[in-house]
């Protein structure tokens, strides 16, 4: 018998995420169908995305272990029994942490805030690039781009490695980046095996009581990660996105009538953009796994 949701504590809530107590050592991850952009939290929805970013997660938390023998937060399989049923294939029992100020962010290649950052100062979170770069142009190798972390409603904020070092102290600061990059190189080599190039993506690490550094939160997701077909890729233009850049180009467009810049939130998604991004979302998952969705567990399998 599974005990119900409302055994639990629910101690946070996130843009996509809900947080849960299990025990003194446990918390209960659950990821929603919600999507956020701009700092702001859709009114819309995407069915089954939580159980997608449940499943890219499981599969890169096995496949970073077995690659790197980095440890991660996981506390038990996704089918645990702890695991209520209404969540049952969106959320995971992980281990309580401290979590460390900062996202541990990979960068392979220059789009996005980074590519906004080098236009103003020809530098990337303090790091000097070469002129003549263009959207999406690939670096030489990886960066380690680190951000503050948010409250929610708030921006990130691209930081230099010195800050890290200010928040966290030179060893863990070196951790961190030697970390983050590590698992992103291996992460993308799989993935460019499968014809995805995984532009960039974010981190969240945290320590256990014995100080020990473990991988935590969502990792390689649709949502913390930037997708972009391999066979399509040109440097110079925005690229075809298999991950929430897709809402992010509709909000910016001007179909969706929205000012970005202004004060009113996001207009709802229509239904096809609904629909295209759950299909992105799955096809990244299926590409990249090489499972089926379809034979992931809870409702909808």
């Amino acid at each position: 018998m599974r005990p119900a949701l409302s055994d639990y504590q629910h101690l946070a809530s996130g843009k996509v995420r809900e947080i849960y107590g299990v025990d003194d050592d446990h918390l209960l991850l659950v990821a929603s169908d919600r999507i956020s952009a701009y700092d702001f939290i859709l009114d819309s929805t995407i069915p089954d995305k939580g159980r997608i970013l449940t499943a890219m997660s499981v599969f890169f938390f096995g496949l970073i272990s077995r690659l790197t023998q980095v440890p991660n937060h996981l506390a038990g399989p996704p089918d645990d029994p702890r695991i209520p049923d209404e969540v049952l294939g969106r959320a995971l029992v992980v281990r309580r942490l401290e979590m460390m100020p900062v996202e541990c962010v990979a960068r392979g290649y220059l789009t996005g805030s980074g590519l906004l950052d080098y236009q103003a100062t020809g530098k990337v979170c303090g790091i000097p690039l070469p002129p003549g770069l263009v959207e999406a142009s690939k670096f030489t190798t990886p960066l380690f781009t680190p951000a503050t972390k948010a409250e929610l409603g708030d921006h990130d904020e691209n930081i230099a490695f010195d800050r890290v070092i200010e928040l966290v102290g030179a060893v863990r600061a070196n951790q961190l980046r030697d970390r983050t990059l590590q698992i992103y190189v291996q992460a993308a080599d799989h993935a460019l095996s499968k014809g995805i190039i995984i532009a960039d993506t974010k981190f969240e690490f945290g320590s256990d009581t014995d100080g020990n550094l473990l991988l935590a939160d969502e990792i390689f997701t649709p949502d913390s990660s930037r997708y972009w077909p391999a066979d399509e890729y040109r440097p110079g233009v925005v690229q075809t996105a298999f991950d929430k850049q897709f809402v992010r180009n509709w909000l910016t467009s001007a179909e969706s009538g929205w000012d970005r810049h202004g004060t009113e939130p996001p207009p709802p998604l229509p239904g096809e953009i609904v629909d295209a991004t759950r299909g992105r979302y799955i096809e990244a998952y299926e590409r990249i796994s090489g499972l089926r969705f379809g034979d992931w567990i809870g409702p909808g399998a």
